[in-house]
């Protein structure tokens, strides 16, 4: 709004005395300059009403009247009252305007402090909706597999074997060196202590139960968590962030259908073979250490291994791992659909979905040692 019969002035400004304080010049967007700074910081001389005069304003516009809005706001917040002299009817509709639609004052607000149990509160509705949502996802699978093994037209068998050679044949030497390495340290540790009694032989009971049973089966599913489920999560959740996802939709392709039950049915089937591979590099490690350390042969051993491990315990262990297949196969790809239009998103959701991977396939390999302990197995 521009006053006529006054001189334009090309930069607002403010002259400030005791109790009060004239605008000068065009108070607009590209006129305010330091104006805008001077108002919110400028102390007024005084203790009484503040006479804001705006006769001499040869314009203003909303960045004017928001800047005459805030201060008023500050004046008030002092104790000081505020009377505006000259102001035009226009001028007083535009600043009652800005009032009602615009703070009193930019800046960051504090922020807010919770409590312990707020925390806790949170934490556990974002962990139910979490486990509503995983739920969810285990459901949908499961439909679409059962659709799947109706009509076996619909199965993808390129993605199937693709993920089968990413996660089974490429973790073989990962697998077998750590699979060997847990072996050697199992014998040698316990080969000490063993020596000492003169017990030489029963270190292949040890390295045989402990590694059939319970290691193999363990190591090679955490090795598979952190490797092949944290590139199903990555894999999926970059697609995600770059649209590929919705485009599969668009052209009436279910992703479960076309990434998910691949990756289930490939890591089902590879990850009981690579426990039989852990379990016999882990044979290999314990042979070694015998025959090395202890003068224990390896035909000794390799009987030792036939007596002191019954045939349940060795499919006990391999019957674990197409549980544990599963385990990480769904975390990872549900973790991958969760994750949203960012590159950070990714790496945070990969993350989750190895630790949850890991924990899980712990927390299940103890209830199934628990159960088959009970049932005497």
């Amino acid at each position: 709004m521009e006053r006529p019969g006054k001189k334009q002035q090309q930069v607002a400004g403010m002259r400030i005395a005791t109790d009060r304080v004239d605008c000068l010049g065009p108070w607009t967007a590209t006129g305010l300059g330091q104006v805008a700074w001077l108002a919110s910081r400028a102390s007024v001389p005084g203790a009484g009403t503040v006479h804001i005069d705006v006769t001499a304003l040869t314009g203003i516009d909303s960045a004017g009247a928001l800047v005459l809005h805030r201060l008023r706001c500050r004046l008030e917040r002092e104790g000081r009252g505020t009377v505006f002299d000259g102001l035009s009817e226009a001028m007083g509709s535009l600043l009652d305007l800005v009032a009602r639609h615009a703070p009193a004052e930019a800046g960051v607000a504090a922020p807010v402090r919770r409590g312990y149990l707020e925390d806790l509160g949170r934490l556990s509705v974002g962990l139910m909706g979490q486990g509503a949502g995983f739920l969810s996802f285990i459901g949908r699978t499961a439909i679409t597999a059962g659709a799947v093994f109706v009509g076996p037209r619909r199965a993808r068998w390129r993605p199937f074997f693709k993920n089968l050679e990413a996660s089974g044949y490429r973790a073989l030497p990962i697998v077998g060196l750590l699979a060997f390495l847990l072996g050697v340290v199992i014998a040698y540790q316990g080969g000490v202590q063993l020596r000492q009694y003169g017990a030489n032989v029963y270190i292949a009971d040890l390295v045989g139960l402990a590694m059939l049973r319970e290691l193999a089966p363990l190591i090679t599913a955490i090795i598979v968590a952190g490797r092949t489920g944290a590139s199903f999560t990555a894999e999926i959740g970059t697609m995600k962030v770059s649209d590929e996802i919705g485009a599969l939709r668009t052209m009436g392709i279910d992703p479960v259908e076309q990434l998910v039950l691949p990756k289930l049915a490939a890591l089902v089937i590879a990850l009981p073979l690579l426990t039989v591979w852990a379990d016999f590099m882990g044979l290999f490690g314990g042979v070694v250490i015998a025959n090395s350390a202890l003068g224990l042969s390896p035909a000794v051993f390799v009987e030792r291994v036939g007596e002191s491990v019954s045939l349940a315990s060795y499919v006990i262990g391999v019957g674990k791992a197409p549980v544990f297949a599963a385990i990480i196969t769904g975390i990872g790809c549900f973790q991958g659909f969760r994750v949203t239009d960012s590159a950070e998103s990714v790496g945070r959701q990969t993350t989750v979905s190895v630790v949850q991977s890991i924990f899980l396939v712990i927390v299940v390999d103890a209830v199934f040692s628990v159960v088959f302990s009970e049932m005497g197995l």
